[in-house]
């Protein structure tokens, strides 16, 4: 049984699934996840793209789909227990899975740690009650587990090996349909519907200003696997501007840009592993910002900032995420060569960070050793 809740989650879940089988086809797989896994071999009993939410509010508000999710996945390891159990972030659902599989004798691997470091620390106590092996994806999580005596390896970030354009820059630019000429920026509205909502059109109306600053500008916006056209045309209606929406290119996007903004997440990290400059904004309910802030201690909540320690591109949180400030930034980006170069160096000592490729197989070898001990 292998759990990814989210379309990030998704994506490495499919990477992970086709090294296993790479290793050993006879091995099969069920669960939660998205189009990826399910293209890589995995029988999809729930859609990821109906648990993806993020809040306290938010949560409360898809709590029936969710908790169905829950007891269905509850009940087959009780019945029908797989081999193993593998789960993927997405922590508040997977460490009760985790402990029901544990009742159940299914040995559980978790990679991509809950963020232990940023809030919640004392999560590692149950997490060594009810996990078996930690594949982490970060250097300074390791101690965290080894603490409390987990069994943890780290395997590189997955990300090293999935970020990769299928096209050369200029053959992006043809299949895309942008100018090389003119300046591209990005619009990357998130993979979770509720994303889409709350942020998508403060994203628009942003482009709406860098518009009217620079007519010539482009804007394309890769569509998430998790979302589909009539979650964002909508919105697009709304503009008399174009906004070029590609499907299954988001790497090759991303390279083409010259500047991009986009909701916080994995795919900040993706940004920046490509080394494209970047304005990270995110909004949730009052609640649940005002219990987060309490409770979350890191100085920064885009991840690309927090693997390279620094705040190396702006985050606009909450009220901050006006569409003036929004464009303002971009527009630094674009025309201050200075600004731009040094976000792009210090992107370059990120990478290297989060060492050599390879993840996935090396969390493939973890699997295929539980299942045959």
């Amino acid at each position: 049984m292998i759990i990814a809740g989210e379309a990030s989650g998704d994506l490495h879940g499919a990477n992970l699934v086709g090294e296993v089988l790479k290793r050993d086809p006879s091995v099969a797989f069920f669960g939660i996840g998205g189009s990826r896994m399910r293209d890589a071999g995995v029988h999809i009993l729930v859609d990821a793209a109906d648990m993806a939410v993020v809040g306290l509010v938010e949560v409360a508000a898809h709590f029936p789909t969710i908790y169905q999710a829950f007891s269905q996945m509850r009940k087959i390891l009780r019945t029908d227990p797989p081999d193993l159990l593998v789960l993927i972030d997405y922590p508040d659902f997977n460490l009760r899975l985790a402990g029901v599989a544990k009742k159940a004798g299914v040995k559980v691997l978790y990679y991509i740690s809950p963020q232990v470091w940023a809030w919640r620390v004392g999560r590692v106590k149950k997490i060594a009650r009810v996990v078996d092996h930690m594949a982490v994806v970060f250097p300074f999580e390791v101690p965290f587990y080894e603490k409390e005596n987990v069994p943890v390896t780290f395997v590189g970030h997955p990300l090293a090996d999935a970020v990769h354009p299928f096209y050369s820059p200029n053959e992006a630019r043809q299949r895309i349909g942008v100018d090389p000429l003119r300046k591209v920026v990005g619009l990357f509205p998130g993979s979770r519907r509720q994303e889409i909502r709350n942020l998508f059109p403060i994203i628009l109306q942003s482009a709406a200003l860098l518009k009217k600053r620079f007519p010539e500008i482009q804007f394309i916006l890769p569509l998430a696997s998790s979302l589909k056209r009539n979650d964002i045309d909508p919105f697009l209606e709304s503009v008399d501007f174009p906004v070029s929406v590609i499907e299954g290119m988001t790497h090759d996007v991303i390279q083409v840009c010259d500047a991009i903004i986009t909701v916080s997440g994995t795919v900040t990290l993706e940004i920046a592993l490509l080394g494209i400059p970047m304005v990270i904004i995110y909004r949730v309910s009052p609640l649940t910002y005002m219990i987060g802030k309490r409770l979350i201690k890191v100085d920064h909540i885009g991840i690309c900032n927090i693997v390279a320690g620094e705040r190396v591109v702006k985050e606009l949180i909450q009220d901050e995420a006006r569409p003036d400030r929004i464009a303002d930034e971009i527009e630094k980006i674009i025309s201050d060569a200075k600004h731009n170069g040094s976000i792009r160096n210090k992107f370059k000592i990120m990478r290297e960070k989060l060492g050599a490729g390879g993840c996935s197989a090396r969390v493939a070898d973890i699997a295929l050793e539980m299942l045959n001990q």
